[in-house]
C-alpha cells in the first residue's frame, strides 16, 4: 500500500509540473492590430530573349513591351537584355547560336532602347542570313 501511495504521489507530482508548466509558457498575445504598407519597387531587370526562327523573335516581344518594363524601374537601376538565337545543328552534334548582349542603366532609358532595337534588327538578319 505504500509503494502505491508513492506512486499516486509521484504520478500527482508530474501532472502538477506539467500543468503548471504549460501555463507559464503561454505567451500573451497583444491586442493592437499594426498595419503594415506595401511598395512593390523594381530593381535591376535583366531580361533574356531565346529563339529559334525569325517569326519566333517577331513574335516574343515587342519594344514597347520592353519601354513600359522599364518606365516602372526606379532611378539609377541597372539593366541587362540579351537575344539568343538559335541556329541548326552543326557536323559536331552542338547546335550553333549566337548571342546578343547589352547592359545599361534606368538613368538613360532612351540609349538603352535604341539598343535594344539595334539588336533585334540584328537578330532578324542574322535568320535572314540562315535562309
Amino acid at each position: 500500500m505504500y509503494i502505491m501511495k508513492t506512486t499516486v504521489l509521484k504520478l500527482f507530482a508530474v501532472l502538477a509540473f506539467i500543468a503548471t508548466g504549460t501555463t507559464f509558457a503561454q505567451s500573451n498575445i497583444s491586442g493592437s492590430v499594426v498595419e503594415v504598407e506595401k511598395e512593390v519597387k523594381t530593381t535591376d531587370i535583366k531580361i533574356e530573349v531565346e529563339v529559334d526562327s525569325q517569326e519566333e523573335l517577331e513574335s516574343t516581344f515587342t519594344i514597347e513591351d520592353i519601354q513600359e518594363l522599364i518606365d516602372e524601374t526606379g532611378a539609377g537601376e541597372d539593366l541587362s537584355f540579351s537575344i539568343k538565337c538559335n541556329g541548326e545543328e552543326m557536323t559536331n552534334g552542338l547546335k550553333a547560336s549566337m548571342t546578343y548582349e547589352i547592359k545599361g542603366n534606368t538613368d538613360d532609358r532612351e540609349n538603352f532602347i535604341k539598343s535594344i532595337k539595334k539588336l533585334r534588327k540584328a537578330a532578324i538578319k542574322y535568320y535572314q542570313s540562315k535562309n
